[in-house]
């Protein structure tokens, strides 16, 4: 696995809706430019050991991060892989879309849900937004939010950007009745 670079972004909300937010909102990304380890080789009809080599790394290597970054316990979680220009959205989903990526972030955040995420092929520099929800239970409405970034120079064309985002709590001042009250 050949890294070029890792992001790190914290947010902390002090004020929503015209009040305050306390304790602040704190919500954490980290993000890892990578090599595409198909990069150049054409369509690849095997990925599996692809997959093997590099989704363990990458969790095993974002997954601690994005809890540091955080600073307290992890309420919310999602994903994102954004694949450069001359890879295939199917590279990224490869690497984020398996067990031996996600149980590193889901251990480290004491967490039993499937990791919501984003895919796709873009150029550098484009926007995503990365989408959370609760970690025990996916139908917790408060928790469903998302986390704009960017990368300014990446993804490269043989590129992917790999990314965990965290946050401590749901959205600031929700207000939202849980699902269960629609039932």
């Amino acid at each position: 696995m050949n890294v070029r670079k890792i992001i790190t972004f914290t947010e902390d909300i002090h004020s929503e809706g015209g009040r305050p937010v306390d304790p602040p909102a704190r919500s954490a990304v980290v993000l890892a430019v990578i090599e595409n380890p198909w990069a150049g080789q054409g369509f690849v009809a095997d990925l599996l050991p692809g997959i093997d080599e590099v989704a363990p790394k990458l969790g095993e290597l974002l997954a601690p991060r994005v809890v540091e970054a955080l600073g307290a316990p992890v309420e919310a979680y999602g994903k994102a892989a954004i694949v450069g220009l001359d890879g295939e959205i199917e590279h990224g989903s490869g690497l984020i879309h398996t067990l031996k990526f996600g149980d590193h972030f889901r251990r480290a955040a004491n967490a039993t849900t499937l990791l919501p995420a984003v895919e796709k092929r873009a150029a550098a520099g484009t926007v995503f937004d990365i989408p959370l929800k609760h970690i025990t239970d996916a139908t917790i409405r408060s928790h469903h939010q998302s986390i704009e970034v960017r990368v300014a120079d990446g993804p490269r064309a043989d590129e992917i950007v790999i990314g965990l985002a965290a946050a401590a709590q749901g959205r600031p001042q929700a207000r939202l009745a849980p699902l269960s009250t629609e039932r």
